[in-house]
């Protein structure tokens, strides 16, 4: 069963994911928070598996309510948002989210969404990502990190960082490489420990702030 937190100012949008996810018999609605300060109490005492996030609420916003519930280790947040170029969006991604979607996205997707995260998988459009860090950081909106926090990495590595920040599955990866998808996947988990990051989505926006990748590669 998975047990899900769900976090938004206005209550019908909450009875909204209510009334879809409690129809999932592997889902159960376990708690309902207006802003993100009840939500990291609520998530520090129910310990959900998942927290559905809203990023713009009051008293506080669904970025620092990432970031803490993230520290604490207490769930995983997939971060709902109305806009698909919202810096608050690329901020809870950079804060510890692993994922975001938007707000009109189908029920199914939504379910399905959820239950990737739950499963310690990451959701976030690549093509989304790509949007948001093109937005902040390829327009002079923001400073690219040190790169030298990357010389941690082998030559195979850094080639396979580049491929995941690009988009491609492990499978599509194993296929451009000429390597097996399971080698594929232990490079993978190796990047993600060695640069300590949480999950796949933190490994796309790094390879962007670091300059790795810039937004307009192709």
């Amino acid at each position: 069963m998975i047990r899900v937190l769900l976090v938004d100012d206005q209550e019908l949008m909450r009875m909204g994911f209510r009334m879809v996810l409690g129809a999932q018999e592997d889902i159960d609605v376990i708690g309902e928070a207006a802003d993100g300060l009840d939500a990291v109490q609520m998530a520090d005492k129910l310990r959900p598996d998942v927290v559905l996030m809203d990023v713009r609420m009051p008293v506080m916003d669904g970025v620092e309510a990432t970031k803490r519930i993230a520290e604490a280790d207490t769930a995983k947040v997939l971060v709902m948002t109305t806009f698909d170029m919202d810096e608050y969006a690329l901020s809870a991604l950079r804060n510890g989210a692993s994922g975001f979607l938007l707000k009109d996205t189908p029920p199914s997707d939504l379910v399905s969404a959820l239950r990737a995260v739950a499963s310690g998988d990451a959701v976030v459009s690549p093509s989304v990502t790509k949007r948001l860090l093109g937005r902040f950081l390829g327009d002079g909106g923001g400073e690219l990190r040190d790169a030298s926090m990357l010389d941690v990495l082998t030559e195979r590595e850094r080639e396979v960082l580049v491929l995941i920040a690009k988009g491609l599955s492990n499978t599509e990866i194993a296929r451009k490489l000429f390597l097996s998808e399971a080698t594929v996947k232990t490079h993978v988990g190796r990047i993600l420990a060695k640069l300590e990051l949480r999950d796949r989505v933190q490994a796309v926006v790094l390879a962007y702030e670091t300059g790795l990748v810039r937004p307009g590669d192709a």
